[in-house]
């Protein structure tokens, strides 16, 4: 008969000769390597333990950690293994400056301005809507662009009580300080008036050359223009509203019709954009180029409720009546969702 097959794996170690060592030393080399691993890395043990979910097992490692990490810490042995084995760190290191500082201290430092609540809209965070307030003051101001958008807005609200200040300074613009500052102006107005809502229309007049951060004077349309204009409009924006207790709308301009024009409103408008990043819950772009220019091309008309419109003056540069009152309805349905009136 054939000799049984032996299915006791150790035994066939036994045969070859190969085993060298008794369970017991095994298990005194077990208690030997948890020694070592409690005098050089017995807190490992316990920061093992606490990101451990809750549980019997996660109570078992912090019943050995809490201990392991007293003694460590009693004995040298912790620091000597960190300085002995640090080479074997795949990372960088990552203790020179740098890293995630309070935003407070980011921004009294002048380095990196912190991100306020305010520049996240309601809606894009699945919020509900703050609860709108009644109206009771209206700024409307800007250069000739703001005409006759203020009396539009007027007609509609004065009726319902509400105080519009129509103030357009035409001529003037902010890119230049010649005729006024819109900075100070700006200032000027809210002290004065007070308005809980600001429509501001104004860049028809732009392109002047500015002086720059390093004091040298750049000329118009080039990115360091933008980023100056950007950061007066951004100036007077955070004037109007007020510690964010006013809404501003500002508009953005149509395309002109001369090229040399519509090249400077280009600009003009993404400036804008830009300026209002902090805050777009407090200012309000409304962007009039899909509404009288898509694509940023000039039309002098446009279908209005089935009608083919002459919506442009004959300079190529303002609405007309037309223009202006269909424009008004866009700018009366977004206070309307911050405002009663």
């Amino acid at each position: 008969m054939a000799e049984p097959r032996e299915d006791n794996y150790m035994n066939r170690f036994d045969r070859a000769g190969l085993r060298r060592f008794r369970a017991r030393e095994g298990v005194i080399a077990i208690a030997v390597a948890a020694i070592i691993l409690i005098l050089t890395a017995g807190p490992s043990i316990r920061k093992a333990g606490e990101e451990m979910n809750p549980g019997i097992g996660r109570d078992i490692v912090l019943g050995v950690g809490r201990p392991s990490t007293w003694v460590a810490r009693k004995l040298p042995f912790v620091g000597i293994s960190t300085a002995a084995t640090s080479w074997l760190n795949p990372e960088p290191n990552l203790s020179g400056p740098g890293g995630f500082a309070n935003p407070k201290t980011l921004a009294a430092s002048g380095a990196v301005p912190p991100v306020t609540p305010a520049a996240f809209e309601p809606a894009t965070l699945g919020e509900a809507e703050p609860a709108r307030v009644p109206l009771h003051t209206l700024l409307v101001t800007g250069d000739s662009m703001s005409e006759p958008l203020d009396n539009d807005l007027a007609e509609v609200l004065i009726p319902k009580g509400v105080h519009v200040i129509q103030e357009p300074h035409i001529g003037t613009g902010i890119s230049t300080t010649f005729v006024v500052n819109w900075g100070t102006l700006s200032a000027h107005q809210v002290k004065s008036d007070h308005p809980e809502a600001i429509v501001v229309f104004i860049g028809a007049n732009d392109g002047f050359p500015m002086t720059g951060p390093e004091g040298k004077e750049v000329a118009c349309c080039s990115s360091s223009w933008a980023a100056i204009y950007a950061d007066r409009v951004r100036q007077i924006m955070n004037t109007y509203r007020q510690d964010g207790v006013a809404h501003v709308y500002w508009l953005t301009l149509p395309a002109p019709r001369d090229p040399e024009r519509r090249k400077i409103a280009r600009v003009v408008n993404a400036a804008i954009t830009v300026a209002a990043q902090p805050w777009v819950s407090q200012v309000q772009i409304i962007d009039t180029v899909p509404i009288f220019t898509p694509g940023f091309e000039y039309r002098d008309s446009m279908t209005v409720k089935g009608k083919p419109t002459l919506v442009r003056q004959a300079d190529g540069i303002h609405l007309n009546e037309a223009g202006s009152s269909l424009l008004a309805g866009t700018v009366l349905q977004a206070i309307g969702r911050n405002y009663t009136y």
